[in-house]
């Protein structure tokens, strides 16, 4: 609203008519119409194109077909089951092969060098069967590494005792019996000694059968030019050192006039395999079936030891006991070896059977 006599306008007569074109020049800059914003909403349209509806997109999923592969022909381009059939079913362009570039170096071809064999000289074989006693034997120790579950024990003994007797009572003992006195006899005590301490080392295995076996029958491993043998040593705990002795040699002869018959093979509770004749410082023995446990005795070394915190030197053996886990815990094997060890070392045990 306007009030009465207010000046509303000023009117310039002086005013010239060129003066009106600077005016006239800005009209375009003002009467340009404003952009409309047209263009976002078609880009938003045309971004449907090569979108695979669902079907279609599982199509080329099962297909292999990488997304944007297919033209669509769907609303706003969006691609349709039959674009991805119909794209599917067209011939695949042709694969140009590949242009060998030759690189311009030739290629060359290294002459080949003749290998000449080394002469090694004449290498004769021969190939000679199995006698029936050695055919047996490799029979029954593969049977022992397949049936049993061997575990070996190892302790060491201190020797001297034992020699220092063997030595005051060889002679007398040589004269009274008429055979040496030799290491054997005393391993024979020890282990019968410790088989009374442990039944299990004497027991073996039948089917799901534990048999405890009431007498001591020892095996005593031989060589003999047959190969081994063991003949057993028959009420081990009834024989004095003297029988022991005797029987062995006997066995010994036998053996090397191949006149060992299968009555001293047979049978056998525990066996002992000394290797230390043949200078053996250490091994693994295999169990003997249907027996289940075996010492294996050693050469016999002068080792430093320690006693009382001095360093000493002591004829050493080193014993090993294999037995078979499935019947005999660690506890017996590990304390039956050592019942040995302590009869060995203090040989009055053995007289006097504690």
């Amino acid at each position: 609203t306007v009030a009465a006599e207010q000046l509303i306008a000023r009117i310039d007569t002086a005013a010239v008519a060129g003066a009106v074109a600077p005016a006239a020049a800005a009209a375009p800059v003002a009467a340009a119409p404003a952009p409309v914003a047209v263009a976002p909403a078609a880009a938003a349209s045309q971004s449907k194109a090569g979108v695979a509806m669902p079907a279609a997109a599982k199509l080329m999923a099962d297909g292999g077909m990488a997304p944007g592969s297919v033209a669509g022909t769907g609303k706003d381009g969006r691609v349709t089951k039959g674009d991805v059939l119909s794209a599917a079913a067209a011939p695949k362009p042709a694969v140009a092969a590949p242009v060998a570039i030759p690189t311009g170096a030739p290629t060359r071809v290294l002459p080949q060098v003749a290998t000449v064999a080394p002469d090694l000289g004449d290498r004769p074989e021969e190939r000679v069967p199995m006698t029936r006693l050695r055919a047996r034997v490799a029979e029954r120790l593969l049977q022992s590494q397949s049936t049993n579950a061997i575990l070996t024990t190892f302790n060491e003994i201190n020797m001297a005792p034992v020699m220092d007797m063997r030595k005051r009572m060889q002679e007398r003992f040589e004269k009274e019996h008429g055979v040496k006195l030799g290491f054997m006899s005393f391993f024979v005590k020890a282990a019968v000694h410790a088989l009374k301490k442990f039944p299990v080392l004497n027991a073996s295995v039948d089917g799901n059968d534990i048999v405890y076996h009431g007498y001591f029958d020892i095996g005593i491993a031989v060589g003999s030019p047959r190969g081994l043998v063991v003949p057993i040593l028959r009420n081990a705990d009834q024989m004095s050192f003297a029988e022991i002795e005797k029987k062995i040699a006997e066995f010994g002869q036998k053996a090397k006039d191949g006149k060992l018959g299968m009555d001293d093979m047979t049978g056998g509770t525990f066996s002992i395999s000394n290797g230390g004749t043949f200078g053996s410082m250490m091994s693994t023995p295999i169990i003997n079936p249907p027996q289940s446990a075996i010492l294996g005795v050693h050469a016999t070394k002068d080792r430093a030891m320690v006693e009382n915190g001095q360093v000493v030197v002591r004829p050493m053996n080193y014993f090993a006991m294999s037995y078979d886990h499935r019947i005999i815990d660690g506890r017996e094997a590990v304390l039956g070896l050592v019942a040995m060890k302590e009869a060995l070392e203090d040989p009055a045990r053995l007289l006097f059977d504690i």
